[in-house]
């Protein structure tokens, strides 16, 4: 196998002109999502109160391939196409055979993949003439990726933030405030969903189903206001597919293909945009590439989640989504990896999983954090906790194949960077 240059080459070509919609490859589409209160599969006119027009078109299209509107386009090449990188510096830690590659999404505006998303749900809110997107964020990437589109777009974002990662990520809520956004840490005394457990606990830690459940509350009161969603749903996921889209680019560049694909994942946006692109290949009798979805420990919807309808949220206000589930009223442990701590997981994600494409592990705190600094010291980029679960299993393949003694081809996303982290690492120990 030929030496590898650092990067791949930046052509303006690898930014892509449309979405691909797995949707349109699967053989059957996951079970509908579901109306709360008649349990009859959704319209567009269910959708509509929720989220703007645009975005219901775009989560119920079954076409292949969704045009990237212009001024998206025009937004996104500010920072894409992001680099492929060849880790050299691993491989040469790690004494490996094995080729290792990474699909760098740090190196958007807010440091992580979520802009993706965050740029066209903007887009298309503005266009539909709203005013206001409320929303919930975790870690506080979503929040603040959409905190900026919004500023981009001239639209009002407010924020509800997971309180574990309001307290532990203040950096976050600085991003997302200086883009001119509202941000409450969730649960909060401002909805009345969130009074409910705020006056029993003050201090309780909070979840992204909790978070989601006041967004939405606030959002349906609102005047000329919509929810948006950083994860889960089929468009989110569809959004994310230029990081995918974009590496089989950049790989076809090198004359190569991987033979294992791995990504996080919390609700499944960032693994689902990697990987299903690639995924569409296998599915029309490809190459029989492995998919490794990786999950925490303390959060494992994949590995020891249920496969059945549930809510998305903790209030029981969304539809019911066929999902592997740990349950809505699931409150995970107050991990650092705030973007992973979810009960459920993208349909998408768990329909492949299902049928075995997928192939879901969870790995634990002390991993995370302890390939993460190897990474660090290898390839001088400081991951996100979240991203780092990647991290840990590349590590783990290429180890293997060091075991083996076989060269194979190991692509991972490294969704963002974990510099506005360093509490985490701190509060993990030091190597």
């Amino acid at each position: 196998m030929p030496a590898f240059p650092r990067f791949a080459p930046q052509e303006a070509h690898h930014l892509p002109e449309a979405f691909y919609n797995i949707k349109a490859d699967l053989p059957e589409p996951p079970p509908p999502a579901l109306h709360p209160g008649t349990r009859q599969p959704l319209t567009a006119a269910d959708w509509s109160p929720v989220f703007s027009r645009g975005f219901i078109e775009h989560e119920m299209s079954r076409e292949r391939f969704i045009p990237i509107p212009e001024e998206v386009r025009k937004a996104m090449a500010l920072y894409r196409p992001t680099p492929l990188v060849y880790a050299s510096g691993l491989r040469d830690a790690l004494g490996t055979p094995a080729h290792i590659f990474y699909k760098y999404e740090g190196a958007g505006p807010m440091g992580s993949h979520k802009s993706n998303t965050a740029l066209v749900q903007a887009y298309l809110a503005t266009r539909d003439g709203l005013t206001t997107l409320v929303t919930e964020t975790g870690a506080g990437q979503w929040g603040s990726a959409l905190a900026h589109a919004g500023a981009l777009f001239g639209i009002k974002v407010k924020v509800f933030m997971v309180r574990v990662s309001y307290r532990q990520k203040p950096g976050r809520r600085t991003l997302m405030e200086m883009f001119g956004a509202e941000v409450d840490e969730s649960p909060s005394p401002k909805t009345r969903f969130g009074r409910t457990l705020y006056e029993k606990d003050p201090d309780h830690p909070g979840s992204l189903g909790i978070a989601i459940s006041e967004a939405l509350e606030v959002a349906l009161k609102g005047t000329n206001s919509r929810y948006s969603l950083g994860s889960v749903l089929d468009a989110v996921l569809m959004h994310q597919s230029v990081i995918g889209l974009e590496a089989e680019s950049q790989m076809a560049d090198y004359g190569i293909s991987p033979d294992t694909v791995i990504g996080c994942v919390g609700g499944g946006s960032n693994f689902g945009g990697l990987a299903f692109p690639f995924i569409r290949r296998r599915l029309a009798g490809g190459p029989a590439t492995r998919f490794l979805a990786v999950e925490p420990e303390a959060c494992p919807s994949l590995t020891k989640g249920e496969l059945r309808y549930d809510h998305g949220d903790a209030a029981g206000m969304t539809p019911l989504i066929f999902m592997h589930t740990l349950g809505m009223d699931f409150v995970p442990a107050p991990i650092h990896a705030g973007g992973l701590r979810y009960h459920g997981m993208a349909p998408l994600v768990s329909r492949l999983a299902a049928q075995g494409i997928v192939e879901p592990q969870a790995v634990s705190t002390k991993t995370v954090f302890d390939a993460a600094r190897l990474f660090y010291k290898a390839e001088g980029i400081l991951p996100a906790p979240e991203s780092a679960h990647a991290v840990a299993a590349a590590i783990a393949e290429a180890l293997e194949a060091k075991r083996l003694g076989r060269e194979k081809i190991i692509l991972f996303g490294l969704s963002g960077h974990g510099f506005l982290d360093l509490n985490a690492y701190a509060a993990n120990g030091k190597n």
